[in-house]
């Protein structure tokens, strides 16, 4: 499978470069003499975003990419293809939300879309 998502049989690559944020959440207890303890919170202890791009593309293309995302109205996770050369193809697939994404109006009839996406855990 390709990058990117697939949106209702049409596969959407995103642009190159599109960037992934990983922050660990974690409990830290500070002691007055400098010292500290950290745990991790809960099973899945890293949060990830991906800031993902569809720049200058034909207006039908970035409709189908808002149908798309409106159809999922910001609750219902979807698949999502990263790079990873840990595994077996060097993909993996995760399940991933959007919860809010901007559309510009470049020229014509080409647009841009710009979105947030956020993994999420779930079967």
């Amino acid at each position: 499978m390709a990058l990117g998502f697939n949106a209702n049989g049409t596969q959407m690559r995103p642009d190159k470069s599109f960037k992934r944020q990983i922050k660990p959440k974690t409990r830290i207890a500070k002691f007055g003499d400098g010292y500290e303890q950290r745990a991790s919170i809960g099973i899945n202890s890293i949060d990830e975003t991906y800031n993902v791009n569809f720049k200058t593309r034909p207006k039908a293309e970035v409709d189908d990419v808002v149908v798309f995302l409106n159809s999922k109205k910001g609750v219902t996770a979807f698949d999502y293809v990263i790079p990873d050369t840990n595994v077996g193809g060097g993909e993996t697939t995760i399940k991933v939300v959007c919860e809010s994404y901007d559309v510009s109006y470049d020229y014509g009839d080409f647009y841009s879309l710009t979105t947030k996406l956020r993994r999420v855990y779930e079967a």
